[in-house]
């Protein structure tokens, strides 16, 4: 799916069902290593990462089964390295590391890839699996890791907030010998969810979801169901996908407790909005969106993958705002692309954008520089007047469940090239 031709002018309208988290279902799959029993894990979502994630686990031994739910089964592991070609191609393979230097004592990876957002440095997760008793050399952009015996576990204050560096530590620290208290924590519930995949298996974890957790070392997992939550990015991005269109739309089997935050700031736009149990509608019919000042920072603050969806929603909205970039240095690139389509945005320093809202864009040929982005740009086209060609539109399949598909379902029109 590497180039989407978009008519624009559109309003959506309907429902749509969300998918699972892409940001709990990859670190889970990983944690499967850490147990030679088998687990079961539903609500997957159909991605590209999901699917290198699964090509790496069998390339180290494990066997794997879909119908529905899939079964995979990592007692027969053999292999303690990855191959450069697929670590290079997720950021997420990062995670490989822990549950296999966790299980095996020896683990090698090659340094991950993933979006172009900027800087993501790795040295909170080596740091937190040397301060548990694992001796760590870096060379050649390859990462060797070993330890005698077990982990012991530790205290470890981590210097920033981190999700990935809390992920790595988290499922290391599940088989260490002794009690690992990670301060400063990420709350994420992506977090909590892995927690509790964990903690189905016989781990021994308390507190996720608050900035200290604790972890108790077990000898051994076992095998084990779980559903993954749902997709709170993705859900948010429909959401907007209302509010930019002056449509309507509902989103089923999501959770609104995860989006408090996006929700609120949804409502300040004049979208009226509603919740249940697992579903939230947003009604912009007939209505111009207010603008809204935006500044990212880790959850429960505004979340960083929803920075480009709301940057589309206030250069279409009345009035002036501000967007704040806090996590990554170089999630603006998208911004040169919207200029194309007629948006005015400048960028007041490195991490600040100024939005002057308009009322419509016009169409262009524009370019996808990270998944985000490029749900945006998707976005984009459908609202503006004419026909929108998206290139390297395959990042949206990297995070977005049959996005182009589901939003063709709620009246847009986007063929696939």
């Amino acid at each position: 799916m590497n180039k989407l031709c978009i008519e624009g002018n559109k309003n959506l309208y309907g429902s749509v069902v969300i998918s699972g988290s892409k940001n709990a279902a990859l670190p889970i799959l990983f944690m499967t290593i850490l147990t030679e029993e088998k687990i079961k894990i539903s609500n997957v979502p159909n991605l590209t990462d999901i699917n290198i994630a699964l090509r790496l686990l069998v390339y180290l031994g494990a066997k794997i089964a879909y119908k529905k739910i899939l079964s995979i089964d990592t007692s027969r592991i053999n292999v303690f390295s990855t191959p450069y070609d697929l670590i290079k191609k997720i950021r997420a393979s990062i995670w490989i590391l822990a549950p296999l230097l966790a299980r095996f004592g020896k683990a090698q990876i090659f340094l991950p890839g993933g979006c172009k957002i900027g800087s993501r440095p790795i040295d909170l997760h080596l740091n937190g699996l040397i301060k548990l008793g694992a001796t760590i050399n870096l060379k050649n952009d390859c990462i060797n890791a070993f330890v005698k015996g077990r982990l012991k576990g530790k205290y470890i204050l981590m210097e920033k907030i981190s999700v990935g560096a809390t992920i790595t530590i988290m499922s290391a620290a599940t088989l260490a010998q002794g009690l690992t208290i990670i301060d400063n924590a990420a709350c994420e519930p992506e977090i909590i969810d892995i927690a509790k995949f964990l903690n189905t298996l016989g781990a021994n974890i308390i507190g996720a979801g608050t900035h200290k957790i604790f972890i108790t070392g077990v000898l051994k997992l076992n095998g084990g169901n779980h559903k993954v939550i749902p997709d709170r990015i993705e859900t948010g991005t429909f959401l907007v996908a209302a509010a930019i269109s002056k449509g309507y739309i509902t989103c089923h089997k999501t959770e609104p407790k995860h989006l408090k935050n996006v929700l609120s700031k949804l409502g300040k736009t004049g979208a009226k909005i509603k919740t249940g149990k697992d579903w939230i509608k947003l009604d912009m019919r007939g209505k111009r969106p207010k603008s809204l000042n935006i500044s990212t920072s880790p959850y429960p603050g505004f979340p960083t993958d929803m920075q480009a969806q709301f940057t589309l929603l206030n250069i279409i909205s009345k009035g002036m705002s501000t967007i704040t970039e806090t996590i990554f240095e170089n999630r603006f690139l998208y911004t040169s692309e919207l200029i194309h389509m007629g948006a005015k945005i400048k960028i007041q320093n490195s991490n600040t954008i100024v939005c002057h809202g308009v009322p419509t864009l016009s169409s262009a040929n524009v370019s996808c520089s990270d998944l985000r982005a490029a749900a945006t740009l998707v976005l984009a086209g459908c609202i503006s007047i004419g026909v929108t060609i998206v290139n390297q539109a395959d990042h949206l399949i990297r995070g977005y469940d049959s996005f182009p598909n589901k939003l063709n379902k709620l009246g847009a029109n986007i063929k696939i090239i």
